[in-house]
């Protein structure tokens, strides 16, 4: 068990994956309505120019702006009237020097205009002649035509998770259905004797089951489809059974418990028997989070978590997220909702791992401050109480108090 258990660095995990896995992902055309959160298939070129004519953002009158170069409330210039565009009707009128035209908030703007003058620096005067006392810029309160989306230009790449905005860039340019890779099919398990299901009476020595719900909707938070499958004892027979009938299905199986060096460590056992190649990794230079597994069996990678909340919590946040979001397709990138925060305290830390400090942001005189909370892995409420994670970098002994941080935010 002693040559299993040699920790590698989590940047070499993926090295390690990519070796054993050549997986070609399927494509599946959806509704917009139905994308968000979805991982884009292949690019998306617009073919319209959006908007696709010039038009007002404000209320006011349509100009040339040089011919109210000059207006002032002291020195008003006088434009005639000549016209007004309605709403969702073309602008068959164009302006000629000394001319206005009343336009609405997202009218199109008449031929020969480039300027919008708002309607509050205005007055008129009579139904033929309109004063401004303030003067426009060329191109000012309006948005010309395709400098949103350009015909022909790529407004969202392969690999891109789409958001709401995103549904709304593609509804704008008239797409409806998009390509999309399918979602990563993940089954969540618990193990060990000691746990029940949170519906159920605990007795002496019993304790519900925290994982796999706090795993799970992780697996959902990083864009994949989560199965639960429940509790299996520490019994090499049911662990086989059950974990063997899941590869089949399934993308990536998760456990947690049963990976620490010890009497219910049967994980290893069970999933070199399962298939080859077996059990990659056992021990990551992370804490909390050491004793992790990482097998490949067939084409499904299986993860073995810590049992405790805390430590399979952060394993999942750091190792098996990214995982997740890789084998799905998505484009990663160094981008992680991080805010940048002062430690209130000296912190001491192992250099040879990669450690997580759970946190808590604390706003004292306008500056913002990374409170650590301490306790041990196993107890739940210390990322209850977290706002996110700081990392500190193997290699470094710790941080002193009013050091810079960078805080990983929780979703």
């Amino acid at each position: 068990m002693s040559e299993l258990f040699q920790l590698i660095e989590i940047d070499s995990i993926s090295e390690v994956l990519e070796g054993e896995l050549n997986v070609e992902l399927e494509v599946e055309r959806i509704g917009i309505l139905e994308a968000k959160g979805r991982i884009l298939a292949k690019d998306i070129v617009s073919s319209i120019d959006l908007p696709p004519f010039s038009r007002s953002t404000m209320d006011g009158y349509a100009v040339r702006g040089v011919d109210t170069f000059g207006a002032s409330e002291s020195m008003p210039i006088y434009l005639d009237l000549v016209g007004e565009v309605l709403m969702g009707e073309e602008a068959n009128q164009e302006i000629k020097s000394g001319e206005a035209i009343k336009i609405a908030t997202g009218g199109m703007l008449p031929k020969g205009a480039d300027s919008v003058v708002m309607v509050e620096y205005t007055e008129t005067l009579d139904e033929d002649t309109v004063e401004v006392f303030k003067a426009v810029a060329s191109g000012e309160n309006v948005v010309l035509k395709g400098e949103d989306i350009g015909k022909g230009s790529t407004i969202l790449k392969k690999g891109q998770r789409l958001r709401s905005q995103d549904i709304g860039a593609l509804a704008g340019i008239g797409i409806t259905e998009v390509e999309v890779f399918p979602k990563l099919k993940v089954k969540v398990f618990s193990t060990g004797d000691e746990l029940v299901p949170p519906k159920e009476e605990i007795n002496s020595g019993q304790i519900r089951d925290i994982n796999s719900y706090s795993i799970g909707t992780l697996v959902e938070e990083s864009g994949g489809e989560i199965n639960y499958g429940g509790i299996i004892a520490d019994n090499k027979e049911e662990l086989m059974q059950r974990v063997g009938g899941s590869l089949e299905g399934n993308d990536l199986v998760i456990l947690s418990g049963g990976s620490s060096v010890g009497t219910k460590d049967l994980t290893i056992e069970v999933l070199n028997q399962l298939g080859d190649p077996g059990v990659l990794i056992h021990g990551i230079s992370i804490k909390p989070g050491k004793p992790t597994i990482v097998a490949v069996v067939g084409d499904t990678i299986v993860i073995g978590l810590p049992g405790h909340p805390t430590s399979a919590m952060v394993v999942f946040m750091t190792v098996v997220a990214p995982i997740i979001k890789k084998l799905a397709g998505q484009k990663i990138n160094s981008f992680k909702p991080s805010i940048s925060a002062k430690i209130s305290r000296n912190v001491a830390s192992d250099k040879g791992r990669e450690e997580y400090l759970r946190v808590e942001l604390v706003n004292e005189k306008n500056q913002l401050w990374a409170k650590p909370i301490l306790g041990k892995s196993s107890l739940i409420t210390t990322m209850v109480q977290a706002d996110g994670l700081i990392k500190v970098p193997l290699g470094v002994e710790g941080f002193e108090k009013g050091a810079e941080v960078q805080v990983l935010l929780f979703s």
